[in-house]
């Protein structure tokens, strides 16, 4: 059970175009069953397929372009299917494959935190949800489970208990009755990656509406609340236009809006599952006036599912931007004394155990599992100041400038002349020191390769104060500093990466007075080792 990682030549050379899901869950049972015809090119000659799928999961038949393989062309050892092909497929070939397979797939014991499938009830009716970031797409249905293995279209069909809606990525194509009572349900989604696949049922109520874009298009809106909480679920949904407000002003088009943005009600947490987040903060706003749940799921559209890592090292631009969205979301509302709030409420987090970044092929559990040795948390917090200190020091214009060249890969977003793109941290960094103008190199280096952070050695003496950066390997660090002397405040260029200046005896010296730089704190240290 992971996702991504060292690609064997084979499986990476394939590419998918085309997958029709129909799947059907027995909650009484905890049992999927379902098939999956996949439609596949490959730049190299293929003698067999290397598909993921669960090894929960025991498969019944396989056709090839229409022809049924005999049993044993087909092996599925620890989650990876094998399918001897009738005749090779040559480079720049096409195979459809089409798997029935059946079982009782993975269950998730702490969703979202790990994944698989969430059973659950309410009102005596079934409640059911996936995740896959971490584990993979293959938990329930045969993929190409790794970050380039995403879908142009898939079509999704779902059959969902009587009395149970089932809600998935896209837009619903149709609604027909089964036999049981049971009810089947057709999506249609777009340039989805593999582990953003959702499926969702439950004895929902809906509430929809249309969100006028600043860009002249239309956004389809959806919440899909559990029968009885209509009154929290409104709440929520009068937050939909004005959050989407901030991210198309402070970043550009919804992605997504050919489909629809939905939220759905789940029995975990939430997850960023392509036009339909899952939801699960029992509709609580904080201090704040917010939902930041609803709104960090939302980030995830344009930062995840618009703009996706190339490979799972990179995570940390889904969650760090996706955890800055909220400070910057505040500051949008409120202003400075709101953002500063939020972003000292982060800080108490980082943990700096491991770089975010560390340049190898990564799976999600390596990057996101502190006991796999990955940078875990931090991807959030740290990954957020990482940005919080970035932007001071190449000002607004150009960080979202090229935030916005990031997540859509040109200036100029508009509906239409874009698509979902993939993206990598050398990117990131070439596209902040193009915008900046001058290579940041020293920054990238210390913040994203370097567990320990810069600290910042203070010396006064004789009517003198002296600021010096502390880096690894005594890295060179010219990282400006805003100091106040007796509230008049002025900044420090730390050319060399220190700087002297004149204080007069007795004047009150501070350092870094609007917290603007992530640095080394003794206090924050002293408090997580309590």
């Amino acid at each position: 059970m992971r996702s991504g990682g060292e690609i064997e030549a084979e499986r990476a050379a394939l590419k998918v175009e085309h997958v029709t899901l129909d799947v059907g869950l027995q909650p009484e049972r905890r049992f999927l069953s379902g098939v999956a015809a996949l439609t596949l090119s490959t730049r190299v000659r293929q003698t067999r397929l290397l598909i993921d799928l669960d090894k929960n999961f025991s498969v019944s038949a396989i056709d090839i372009d229409g022809t049924p393989l005999k049993a044993g062309s087909w092996r599925n050892p620890d989650g990876r299917l094998v399918i001897d092909l009738p005749k090779p497929v040559p480079a720049g070939g096409r195979v459809v494959a089409r798997i029935a397979y059946a079982g009782t797939p993975h269950e998730a014991v702490n969703a979202p935190w790990d994944d698989g499938i969430v059973w659950s009830s309410w009102q005596g009716k079934p409640w059911v949800a996936t995740t896959a970031q971490g584990y993979g797409c293959d938990l329930y249905w045969p993929c190409l489970d790794f970050p380039a293995g995403e879908v142009p279209e898939i079509k999704l069909a779902i059959t969902a208990p009587a009395g149970t809606q089932a809600i998935a990525n896209g837009k619903l194509v149709a609604v027909e009755p089964a036999a049981r009572g049971r009810s089947r349900w057709t999506w249609l989604a777009k340039d989805i990656n593999p582990y953003l696949v959702a499926i969702n049922i439950g004895p929902y109520g809906e509430i929809k509406g249309t969100y006028d874009s600043k860009f002249g298009n239309k956004v389809p809106l959806h919440l899909w609340y559990l029968t009885g909480k209509e009154r929290q679920a409104q709440g929520l949904f009068a937050e939909f236009a004005p959050t989407l407000d901030f991210f198309e002003s402070m970043i550009g088009p919804f992605p997504f809006a050919g489909e629809k943005l939905g939220v759905v009600e789940t029995p975990h947490m939430g997850m960023e599952h392509q036009t339909v987040n899952a939801y699960g903060n029992d509709y609580r706003k904080d201090e704040t006036g917010f939902d930041w749940l609803f709104q960090h799921e939302l980030a995830h559209e344009w930062f995840g599912n618009q703009m996706t890592a190339a490979n799972w090292d990179d995570f940390w631009l889904h969650e760090g931007y996706g955890q800055y969205m909220q400070p910057l979301y505040g500051q949008w509302r409120e202003g400075d004394a709101r953002y500063a709030a939020m972003m000292a409420n982060q800080r108490r987090n980082i943990l700096n155990r491991k770089p975010l970044v560390s340049g190898q092929v990564k799976t999600s559990e390596d990057v996101y599992q502190d006991a796999n040795g990955g940078p875990g948390q931090d991807i959030y917090y740290k990954g957020a100041w990482v940005l919080h200190t970035l932007r001071y020091l190449i000002g607004d214009p150009a960080f979202f400038d090229a935030t916005r060249r990031l997540v859509y890969g040109r200036p100029d977003p508009m509906p239409g002349n874009f698509k979902p793109r993939f993206a990598s941290t050398p990117e990131f960094e070439q596209l902040m020191n193009a915008a900046a103008g001058r290579d940041l190199s020293w920054f990238f280096d210390v913040y994203l390769r370097e567990a320990t952070l810069p600290e910042l050695i203070e010396t006064r003496a004789e009517g003198k104060l002296t600021l010096s950066w502390k880096t690894p390997r005594n890295a060179p660090f010219p990282l400006p500093v805003e100091v106040a002397v007796d509230g008049t405040v002025r900044k420090l260029a730390m050319a060399g990466g220190s700087e002297t200046i004149e204080v007069p005896a007795g004047a009150h010296v501070v350092v870094d007075p609007m917290a603007r730089v992530l640095r080394r704190n003794e206090a924050i240290e002293a408090m997580q080792r309590r």
